[in-house]
C-alpha cells in the first residue's frame, strides 16, 4: 500500500487515539508489525504556541518509521502553520482530524464538526497540502448524522485538493461509538475516489479486517478500540491479510510480559507518578477476561510504586497459566 510516495510494508495502520497512542504504546504496536502507527491527535493552536505538553505528544524521536501525526483545528492558516511544525519534527504523514466526535472538540468547530461545513473543510485541506511536502491524509466519519451523510463528497473534495489517502469511520458523529459501523459507506467512498481508502470501525478481530477489505474493497484497515490491552491484534491482522493459515496467539504469560514492558516504557517516558496513573487503564484492559479481574484491577489501582505493580503482575502470571475465566 502506498500513501503518496510512501510505501508501507502492509496495510494495517493503527488509529490515533487520544490518551492512548503515546510513544510507549506506538513502539509496542510497531513491534507487532504495524504498517504505520499514528500519534495522539494534537491541537494546531497548541503547536503554534509551542505548548510543552503538546510537544511531548509529538516526541517521535528514535521510533521506527513511518509515523503519522494527526492534527486538529478549524482555521486554515493555523492548520497550515501547525502542519509545517509537524513536518519539521519528522512526521512522515500528516493526518487532518475531521472525525473526532467529542463535545469539546466539536464545540470549537473542529473534528467531525467540519463535516457540516465542507467549504471550510476544503479550505483547510488546501492550505495544509500546499504547506508541506509530506503526504497529507484525512480521517472522517460517515457524516454528521443520518440526514447528512457526506463522506463521499468530502473524499472527492480531498482527492481533488491533493490528499494522498482518506480514512473512513463507518459511524456518524451522532452515533459516537454506539451501534454498528456502516462498512457500506467505506465501499461507496472507495468507488468514488482513486486515492487509497482506509477502513475504520468495528475491527475487533483479524477476521473482521479480512472481511472489511473483501466487502468494501478498501486499501487498508485501521484498528482502534480492539487494540486496547490487545496489541497482538495488529500482528494477527497482518498475518491474516498475508494469507497465513496459522495465526499467532499469545499465551497468558506473554500477555503479562508485554503489559510489564508497556508499564516500564510509560514510566521511563513520563515518570513514576504520572506513568503509573496513566497505565492503570491499560493494565485493566490487559487483564480483561482473567479470573477475578475486578479484584486484581482494584489492587492495581491502590498501588503507586512501579515495583509493586510489577510484582503483582509477575505473581499473576506465575499463579495462573491460562488466566482465563
Amino acid at each position: 500500500m502506498k500513501i503518496g510516495e510512501l510505501e508501507l510494508i502492509n496495510p494495517v495502520i493503527t488509529a490515533p487515539m487520544a490518551g492512548i497512542t503515546d510513544k510507549a504504546f506506538r513502539e509496542i504496536l510497531k513491534s507487532m508489525g504495524a504498517g504505520m502507527v499514528s500519534t495522539e491527535m494534537v491541537s494546531d493552536k497548541a503547536l503554534t504556541y509551542a505548548n510543552r505538553h503538546t510537544l511531548e505528544l509529538l516526541d517521535i524521536h528514535g521510533e521506527d518509521w513511518p509515523i503519522c501525526v494527526q492534527i486538529f483545528g478549524s482555521e486554515p492558516c493555523v492548520m497550515a502553520e501547525a502542519a509545517k511544525i509537524v513536518e519539521s519534527l519528522g512526521a512522515h504523514v500528516i493526518d487532518i482530524n475531521m472525525g473526532c466526535p467529542t463535545p469539546k472538540i466539536v464545540r470549537n468547530g473542529e473534528g467531525s464538526a467540519l463535516m457540516r461545513d465542507l467549504s471550510l473543510a476544503g479550505r483547510i485541506i488546501d492550505k495544509v497540502v500546499k504547506s508541506v511536502k509530506v503526504p497529507v491524509t484525512i480521517k472522517m466519519r460517515k457524516g454528521w448524522d443520518e440526514n447528512s451523510v457526506n463522506a463521499v463528497e468530502l473524499a472527492i473534495i480531498a482527492e481533488n485538493m491533493g490528499v494522498a489517502a482518506v480514512t473512513v469511520h463507518g459511524r456518524t458523529r451522532e452515533q459516537f461509538y454506539s451501534g454498528k459501523a456502516d462498512w457500506g459507506i467505506i465501499k461507496e467512498v472507495k468507488r468514488s475516489v482513486h486515492i487509497p481508502v482506509i477502513g475504520n470501525g468495528d475491527i475487533w478481530t483479524e477476521n473482521d479486517a479480512e472481511e472489511m477489505m473483501k466487502i468494501t474493497g478498501c486499501d487498508g484497515v485501521m484498528p482502534a478500540r480492539g487494540m486496547l490491552g490487545n496489541p497482538w491484534l495488529v500482528r494477527k491482522m497482518v498475518e491474516k491479510l498475508q494469507g497465513r493459515k496459522e495465526i499467532y496467539s499469545p499465551d497468558f504469560k506473554e500477555k503479562i510480559s508485554v503489559a510489564r514492558e508497556h508499564l516500564y516504557r510509560v514510566v521511563e517516558l513520563k515518570g513514576e507518578i504520572k506513568g503509573v496513573k496513566q497505565m492503570r487503564k491499560h493494565l485493566a484492559w490487559y487483564i480483561r477476561g482473567i479470573r477475578d479481574a475486578s479484584r486484581v484491577r482494584a489492587e492495581i489501582n491502590k498501588l503507586t510504586a512501579v515495583e509493586d505493580i510489577d510484582k503483582l503482575l509477575i505473581s499473576l502470571a506465575d499463579s495462573d497459566e491460562s488466566g482465563l475465566e
